[in-house]
């Protein structure tokens, strides 16, 4: 059974969350806090949030992998919207959209000690594998509808126009996005990420099908029956049989015969 807080995480409970959610297709968003590793305490950070009432649900440390939750999954955030830096004063953050916050069954957001414009998965991650496997079980699907976070740079170009342009039909569909992905929000966090070394890549196996022989091996056969080939026109309809292209043995009369 999945669990509200993420076992193995430390609690510091905010007074303050984004209220109850609407419903929707499960998502995940990652967003960083503009602070490198280590140069803050993860404590530190999640009561700063906390204090300036917009707390996120997870804050983690990829060095360390010290992780601290603040709000139980079942219940939204603040963070989509507000401020990504943590030196901002209470009296400077601005309300967060609580219509984006609220939006899905579960609406998880991650806030990482690091910054844009050093991606964070171009370093240690260590305690992901938790962290992804935790969205695993509230079924927060690993695919990335939106693809690949903006770099830095670009984000902070587009960010005027950033709410036109983020689409709500991706961000229906749930799933992983970075908070510059995220519709009616000017996060421009967490830069241009490896998605792939992040949640891991995904591809369907496709194993071909294999055909019978025509001919049993001598020493399957029985001692008496020696290997029998079959008529060209018996193999053209037999290839028919086991799926192989029909415009490949039609050129058989028999065959067109049956």
């Amino acid at each position: 059974m999945p669990h509200a807080w993420m076992p193995g995480a430390r609690r510091i409970r905010a007074e303050t969350d984004g209220g109850s959610l609407k419903g929707g297709a499960p998502r995940a968003v990652w967003l960083t806090l503009g602070t490198a590793p280590r140069a803050v305490s993860i404590q530190s950070a999640a009561q700063r949030l906390v204090s300036e009432r917009r707390p996120c649900h997870l804050v983690w440390d990829p060095m360390t992998g010290e992780i601290v939750q603040l709000v139980p999954i079942l219940r939204a955030g603040r963070a989509l919207g507000a401020p990504e830096q943590l030196d901002w004063g209470p009296d400077r953050v601005p309300a967060a959209p609580e219509n984006v916050n609220t939006e899905g069954r579960v609406c998880v957001q991650i806030g990482v000690l690091s910054h844009p414009a050093d991606p964070f998965t171009s370093g240690p991650m260590t305690g992901v594998s938790a962290i992804v496997n935790w969205l695993d079980s509230w079924s927060v699907p690993r695919r990335w509808p939106a693809g690949q976070p903006a770099a830095y740079r670009a984000a902070r170009l587009d960010r005027a126009r950033a709410g036109a342009e983020r689409s709500r039909v991706l961000w229906s569909r749930g799933g992983h996005f970075g908070a510059s992905q995220v519709p009616g929000c000017d996060n421009i966090g967490p830069g241009a990420i490896d998605i792939d070394r992040l949640t891991g890549t995904h591809v369907l196996q496709v194993h071909p099908r294999e055909l019978p022989t025509l001919l049993a091996p001598a020493s399957l056969a029985p001692a008496s029956l020696a290997p029998v080939a079959l008529p060209i026109s018996a193999l053209a309809c037999y290839l028919v049989l086991v799926g192989l292209p029909a415009g490949a043995a039609l050129q058989y009369p028999a065959c067109r015969a049956r």
